[in-house]
């Protein structure tokens, strides 16, 4: 194909065109884009100049505010302290008043001193006067009083000494008899142990004697049971009704009632239960047997039915009763001392196996033991409330003796005191100088008219005298 010359020079001249077509499209896109961004500008400076306006009209406005509010205070405060200078100037005049009129009282003050003086020399004679009347009665007075007060101060006090003096004896008595006693019981408690151990064998041999007799009727044994426990308990020294109760009927807490044989009281408020338990037949058939075959099997059966006495008396739950107070455990009692060793020889973790469902297994032995020393344990209480009662009287007497000294001691002081104005009053009617009795003296060989005289032991000399017959009445002091 042919392709003319001016077709060729046409083409590079088309692409310039779109070539500057092209640039003036982007100069035009770049401009506007610019414009707009400057734009945006201007508007985001005009707002933060705006802000800026409004911010520091703001602080302008609360400078204001703040610049009235302090003009406001200072205003109050000028206020107040116009007010205080106001009440200080009332007061300075109140003051120069009250000054005045101080001024006014001791002038007046001055004159009536002046009238005080000449009363109060009336008032010292009249006084003087009235004192050698006082020192003559009370002279008097006290030697009556004074022989008076001895007599029945000595009868007082020993009215009050020898109530504690006895008081003091009892309780001395009262001390060493609780010590020997207790040293005693000490000593019998050790003899009524191996008494026990001697009483516990009678009492097995006696129910080897009555087994055959019993072993055929289930309700006497448990009865000879229960009478063999009555007599321990009697043996004990615990008193019936007192340290313990026996056939007592308790209403568990599902409704059902129980009676343990035997409740045992404690001190401190808690019990112990007793349960007698007899297992006769099949230790008798031990007892006989010949063969020692015979004897392990009826072993067995008799440690079996231990077992068994164990089992149901665990689940009468005894130690849970709402009006007991007993320990963890209750006790089983064996009446044949024999047929508990045999049991326990026979199986060695019977007893633990027992301990374990809050059942303790005893013997007569065993519970003599435990049931004298709860008994001790009451002697014991009994004699601790006797000291506790025996120390409160000490202390009570104690406070008493206290006061008793305290009471010679004020009987002392006013002794002394007595002593000291009974001196001196003497000293002012008898020996002193210007003494009561001289003046007196003189006044008879002046020629005074009496019918009596005084005795030559009150009569004295004044030692200031002069031998002139004038009077002088002024009284020492």
């Amino acid at each position: 194909m042919n392709i003319g010359l001016s077709e060729i020079i046409e083409i590079p001249i088309i692409v310039a065109i779109l070539l500057v077509a092209s640039i003036v499209f982007f100069g035009a896109v770049f401009c506007f884009l610019f414009y707009l961004q400057q734009s945006k500008r201007m508007r985001q400076a005009e707002q933060d100049t705006a802000a800026l306006v409004a911010e520091h009209n703001a602080i302008i406005q609360s400078l204001n505010h703040k610049k009235d509010l302090e003009i406001a205070r200072l205003k109050t405060i000028v206020d107040v302290l116009q007010e205080k200078r106001q009440e200080a100037l009332d007061d300075l005049s109140a003051a120069k008043k009250k000054v005045e009129l101080l001024l006014q009282r001791c002038a007046r003050s001055v004159e009536k001193e002046a009238s005080l003086e000449k009363e109060k020399a009336l008032i010292q004679r009249a006084k003087e006067q009235l004192l050698k009347d006082f020192e003559i009665s009370a002279n008097k007075l006290y030697e009556k009083n004074q022989r008076h007060f001895f007599h029945t101060s000595k009868t007082s006090i020993e009215s009050v000494v020898s109530p504690f003096k006895s008081q003091l004896q009892a309780f001395n008595r009262r001390v060493e008899d609780m010590v020997q006693k207790e040293s005693n019981q000490r000593v019998l408690l050790a003899g009524q142990i191996v008494e026990l151990q001697k009483q516990a064998h009678h009492l097995s041999s006696e129910a080897n004697s009555l087994a055959t007799a019993l072993k055929n009727d289930n309700k006497l044994q448990g009865s000879w049971g229960e009478i063999i426990l009555e007599r321990v308990l009697e043996q004990s020294g615990l008193v019936q009704g007192r340290e313990y109760h026996t056939q007592k009927t308790y209403v568990s807490n599902n409704g059902k009632k129980q009676r343990p044989d035997v409740i045992i009281h404690l001190p401190e408020g808690k019990d112990i239960i007793i349960d007698s338990k007899v297992s006769l037949v099949a230790y008798e058939r031990y007892s006989s047997a010949v063969d020692r075959g015979e004897q392990e099997k009826f072993l067995s059966d008799h440690v079996d039915s231990v077992r068994a006495h164990v089992k149901s008396l665990s689940l009468k739950k005894y130690e849970s009763l709402p009006d007991v107070r007993t320990l963890d455990f209750v006790l089983l009692f064996i009446p044949i001392e024999t047929a508990y060793l045999a049991a326990l020889q026979g199986n060695s973790e019977l007893f633990m196996d027992a301990y374990r469902r809050s059942i303790v297994i005893v013997s007569p032995s065993s519970l003599m033991v435990a049931l004298k020393t709860i008994e001790t344990l009451w002697r014991q209480q009994k004699q601790n409330v006797n000291a506790e009662k025996i120390a409160v009287s000490a202390g009570a007497l104690y406070d008493q003796f206290v006061l008793l000294v305290e009471a010679f001691d004020e009987i002392e002081s006013a002794l002394r005191k007595a002593d000291d104005v009974y001196g001196k009053a003497r000293k002012r009617l008898v020996d002193g100088r210007g003494n009561v009795l001289h003046k007196v003296e003189q006044l008879r060989m002046l020629g005074a008219k009496t019918t009596r005289q005084l005795a030559t032991r009150h009569q004295s000399e004044d030692p200031g005298d002069d031998q002139s017959p004038s009077i002088d009445y002024t009284i020492e002091k």
